[in-house]
């Protein structure tokens, strides 16, 4: 049920979601050069994105997607999956979720986290192209890198901390339990916040 909330949203975005375009029909993925998958249902979203390819010139000719995400989630898959046709491969694995906000004309602070779904599922599935085509020296996957040893935190999850909508080391502790023993790890975990906040919102 949507929140009157919910709809501070610009005109644009309300139409991806409201008449969202490219959706996979069924489940039938052969179709498609590549397929990633990123989420998690317990967690009420999951997302899927399917690729063609043009071989020849290494280009996105088609992008379809799935999700079980919410508004904002599925306004942000549909104008990417616009965005990218056309892009190459490496073009399209750059798009950034703040490219797809700005697109969008803006979303809410606490939505941005829901933008990160689509771009990284696109990623997949360019990694999933490249795999199948034997080109495993193109593909491009980012390793987490464990930055609070005791609390086993990583920079991603630092990421997705930030992207929910921690700005400070003491919301990012709420949010990861990150420092909370020695806290030899905070002056790289307030880097890791400006970085990343830079990257998403531009701040």
């Amino acid at each position: 049920m949507l929140q009157q909330n919910e709809w501070v949203y610009t005109e644009k975005l309300k139409e991806h979601f409201m008449n969202p375009k490219n959706i996979l029909q069924g489940e039938d993925t052969d179709a498609f050069d590549g397929v990633g998958m990123e989420g998690n249902l317990s967690c009420g979203d999951q997302m899927m994105v399917v690729i063609k390819v043009d071989p020849a010139k290494e280009v996105i000719t088609d992008c379809q997607w799935k999700t079980y995400g919410c508004a904002s989630a599925i306004a942000s898959t549909s104008v990417l999956s616009e965005m990218v046709k056309g892009m190459t491969l490496d073009q399209a694995f750059d798009v950034s979720p703040k490219d797809v906000t700005k697109e969008l004309g803006g979303l809410p602070d606490n939505k941005i986290h829901c933008s990160v779904l689509g771009d990284k599922a696109l990623r997949a599935a360019i990694n999933d192209y490249f795999e199948r085509n034997g080109m495993q020296d193109r593909i491009r996957k980012e390793q987490a890198r464990i930055v609070c040893q005791c609390m086993n935190v990583t920079d991603a999850e630092i990421e997705d901390a930030v992207l929910e909508g921690a700005r400070t080391f003491y919301e990012l502790q709420e949010h990861t339990k990150l420092g909370t023993v020695c806290g030899q790890c905070k002056d790289e975990a307030e880097g890791l916040i400006e970085k990343y906040c830079h990257l998403h919102f531009g701040s």
